[in-house]
């Protein structure tokens, strides 16, 4: 049970982008970027940190998880870069949450953190680096019908079938 993350997933901020994004997203023949890609980073993520034996709050792991693209619509409509209206929008949902799911300030600002480094491969921070390892690596580039397509260069794209 992880209510806090539930609380996330019933925030009507929340839903109302995750709906934005799909969309700017339908007839999109790849990467889309909903909850089933949300869950797989989560899910990753939480195999990478059990695996490498950090020590992070699985609720930690799966907000980052399902907070790291909700800036996508953004991105579509505006340009604005998804890390950084994600940030902004991560910061709005977690400050509207009920007193029983709210997040500590401490940990508002991982999530924070970490929305904003998830697409950066230089990141010190274990949960923002795990977060952006499994958001490539939840993409199964190697099979994907849509690969012309994909303005992602090679060196970005995952090649192999991995964990």
């Amino acid at each position: 049970m992880m209510p806090r993350v539930d609380a996330i997933w019933r925030a009507p901020l929340f839903q109302h982008e995750l709906a934005r994004i799909a969309v700017f997203e339908r007839g999109r023949r790849f990467c889309h970027h909903d909850l089933a890609h949300l869950l797989d980073v989560a899910r990753l993520s939480w195999i990478r940190i059990l695996e490498e034996g950090v020590s992070i709050p699985c609720d930690l792991v799966y907000a980052v998880a399902l907070l790291h693209d909700i800036g996508r619509a953004e991105q579509y409509e505006t340009g604005e870069p998804h890390d950084v209206a994600g940030e902004r929008i991560a910061t709005e949902i977690l400050a509207a949450l009920p007193g029983q799911a709210c997040f500590n300030e401490d940990e508002q600002r991982r999530i924070r953190s970490a929305v904003r480094a998830h697409r950066s491969h230089a990141v010190q921070d274990p949960l923002a680096r795990v977060i952006a390892w499994a958001d490539k690596a939840s993409r199964p580039c190697f099979a994907c019908p849509a690969a012309s397509d994909c303005n992602w260069s090679l060196e970005k794209r995952n090649l192999n079938v991995r964990i």
